[in-house]
């Protein structure tokens, strides 16, 4: 596999999966000034990243990803990192014999499932990513939605279709929570001090019982909140795809609507493209969806003309 960094540097320039890159000096040189009008562009923005999926199995695609982050924080942006843990907790939820149930994708979460959610998002995952961007050289801090009332939700109602002329049925997902409200002056006071704040999706409710939340909605609850002037979803996927599979690099908000309408968008990306446009209609500026699988994904999106996923606009 080969990813495209530049139009007018492609002949040059490629990363191999599993090779190091094999750059001329004068190609090494333009990349450099390729990226200056993106850092001088972004300098002091907010940059919400979803992390999740391979990125956060695979162990170079980690350690790059933390260098990543860092490289960011250093040339002036503002990266807050939210993270999801599907994979561990499923690993861990085996292991204590627990079953994990899911409808239409999201996890039923009971009193003992939510146990094991908060005990690996809020300590192994996220201790975990704060330990690799602090040895890359970053200051970080790790968050779940409890701290600082950080995120307010409520027990989330979910309606599954049934049949034409069936009434939506009501599913009973425990402990799975919908956003109410986003406290984020305890993320002003964090990228004030210059830290990384890096945050696991739990939220707490009025009645202090804690809820399993997606990821992705957190991400772009938390970047609307901020008026964020990028939100980055990392997935397993190129990105958003047309009727023939081609990678759609660039797409607004009006045609993304009709491509999910038509069926064009579906399965599991129509969820990542709705928090998209929830997010670009909540005050971020523009929105990504980018292949986590691809070393350096981040930077490739950030700081070169093509990009390598699909950016989402207004």
């Amino acid at each position: 596999m080969r990813i495209r960094i530049s139009e007018d540097i492609s002949s040059k320039c490629f990363i191999e999966k599993g090779q190091k890159m094999n750059i001329d000096p004068k190609a090494r040189a333009k990349i450099l000034i390729e990226a200056l009008p993106y850092i001088q562009r972004f300098r002091d923005a907010i940059i919400v990243v979803k992390y999740g999926g391979n990125a956060m199995v695979d162990h170079n695609l980690k350690e790059n990803f933390a260098k990543d982050i860092v490289l960011m924080r250093y040339v002036g942006l503002r990266p807050i990192v939210v993270h999801g843990g599907g994979p561990q907790i499923g690993k861990y939820l085996r292991e204590l014999g627990i079953e994990s149930r899911f409808v239409d994708g999201i996890r039923i979460t009971d009193e003992r499932s939510m146990d094991v959610v908060e005990m690996v998002l809020c300590g192994k995952v996220n201790k975990e990513i704060v330990h690799l961007i602090e040895r890359s050289g970053g200051k970080a801090t790790g968050l779940s939605g409890k701290d600082g009332s950080l995120i307010l939700a409520e027990k989330m109602r979910y309606y599954r279709p049934q049949g034409k002329d069936e009434p939506p049925e009501l599913i009973d997902m425990g402990l799975v929570g919908e956003i109410r409200k986003i406290n984020n002056a305890i993320l002003w006071t964090l990228l004030e001090r210059q830290f990384i704040p890096v945050i696991a999706p739990v939220g707490v409710g009025k009645d202090g019982m804690t809820y399993n939340i997606n990821a992705d909605t957190v991400a772009g609850q938390i970047a609307s909140s901020l008026n964020a002037k990028k939100l980055i979803l990392l997935t397993d996927t190129e990105g958003v795809k047309d009727r023939d599979g081609s990678l759609i690099s660039s797409i607004d908000v009006n045609t993304a609507t009709e491509l999910i309408d038509s069926g064009i968008i579906r399965g599991g990306m129509i969820p990542k493209v709705r928090c998209c446009i929830d997010a670009l209609r909540g005050g971020v500026e523009k929105s990504h969806i980018v292949d986590g699988r691809v070393e350096h994904a981040l930077l490739l999106e950030i700081f070169t003309e093509s990009g390598i996923g699909t950016e989402i606009i207004l």
